[in-house]
Parts: structure tokens; sequence; C-alpha cells
């Protein structure tokens, strides 16, 4: 029987070294499905929230512009949902889940499909997890309702982001493309933006592949959006 440690999950840089662990308990909600060869370009993660600073002495200009910051990245998390050309997947396999979970059981890799709803940093059941933390090579593999000719991946990590190493897009005849390979910058619950030329081709599948003993404990993965065009 796999027993689950108290997910400890906080801003502080030490906690990225460590990276994620289970919770005692599953909360979430199964997250529903969503409606309906280029080289590699830069991969970075969105822009985040600047730390108001800390001592008794922070003025209000300080922590006004803290909140701006705030404000300006929670506008930039807003617009990548609801970009009018991206998707997110309809179905999604993985090398392995956590309890073996199938179907759409909290940490299956069905809940890495549909829109992101996973709203803070840390272990969470509405998340793709493999079956063992520092396991070493996992992947997901996610299927999109409409071909397009991509242009950008965005990875949403949720919990030990970082451990993502290789981004491939997939052609209808079911070639892999690699579009992206590297050192994953993302930290908490942000994403990992891939950008590339237009592919030649049209793409309906992503393949997400991490190293998972990169970043110590657990690492899961909300969703994945594609975006691209029909031309």
């Amino acid at each position: 029987m796999k027993i689950r440690t108290r997910l400890i999950c906080c801003v502080l840089p030490f906690v990225f070294l460590l990276g994620c662990k289970k919770s005692g308990t599953e909360t979430s909600e199964a997250k529903p499905a969503a409606n309906s060869a280029a080289p590699a370009a830069t991969a970075q993660p969105a822009s985040a929230p600047a730390a108001t600073p800390s001592g008794a002495d922070a003025g209000a200009s300080t922590e006004a512009a803290a909140k701006m910051a705030a404000a300006d990245w929670a506008m930039k998390q807003d617009e990548i949902k609801n970009d009018p050309n991206g998707e997110w997947a309809i179905q999604a396999k993985a090398s392995s889940t956590y309890n073996d979970a199938q179907g759409t059981a909290s940490y299956s890799a069905n809940q890495a499909a549909g829109a992101p709803n996973v709203d803070n940093y840390g272990d969470n059941g509405a998340a793709w997890a493999p079956k063992t933390p520092d396991g070493g090579i996992e992947w997901l593999d996610l299927k999109y309702p409409k071909p397009v000719y991509a242009t950008e991946v965005r990875v949403r990590e949720s919990c030990g982001s970082g451990a993502v190493i290789k981004v491939e897009v997939f052609d209808e005849k079911g070639g892999a493309h690699p579009v992206w390979q590297g050192n994953d910058p993302t930290k908490e619950l942000n994403y990992l933006v891939v950008k590339f030329p237009k592919t030649a081709f049209k793409a309906d599948r992503v393949k997400v592949t991490l190293a998972t003993n990169v970043i110590p404990g657990w690492n899961e993965i909300d969703a994945v959006q594609l975006v691209g065009t029909d031309q």
C-alpha cells in the first residue's frame, strides 16, 4: 500500500530543491475534457508577480508596486486561458500514473486534459502525476480536437516545476517533431512557454517529456495548451 506524506510546498527557494510531496487526502474533482518540422526556439515561464520586500520599513509605494505586478501576472494567466488560437487537450495518456490511475481518476493522465483547474502550487489530484517521484524519464502525450499549424506550446506546471526536458508536436500521420529541448526554468504554478516557427504541417498531438529526478519530489502537470492557426 502506498503511504503519502503531507504536502509541504512554499514559496521559499529551499522548497524548489525539495519538490512537492503528496498530501494525505485527495480532495480534487476530476477534470472534464475540453470542447472543441521546425527548429526549437525560446522557452520561458510566464511572467510571475514580484515578491513584496520584507521588513518593517517597506513603504506604501513598494506594496502598491507588488500589487500591480500581481495583477499583471493574473491578467497574463487569464490571457493564456482565453487565447482564441489556443486549444486544450481532449484526452491524454502517460508513461505512468500515480496509483495506476485510469480514466478521469485523480492524478490520471486525463487530469492534464481540458483547461487548467489547479489554482495553487502544490500536490493536487486535478493534475497528472507519474507513478513514482524521482524515477527518471516520464512522458505525457496529449490529443487535441483540431489540427493546426502550430507556433507555441504552453505547459502549466503545478507541482515540482522545472522537470520538463523536451516538447514534441506530431503531424496528422503520427510523425514526431521536436520543437524544444533544454533546461526548464519554470518555478511554482506557472507555464513553460515554448515558442517556435510555424510548422509546415498541421499538428494535433503534443508530447511532454520530463526527467523527474531533476527536481526532487513529485512533478505534476495541470494542463497543456497547443497554439496555432488554420493557415
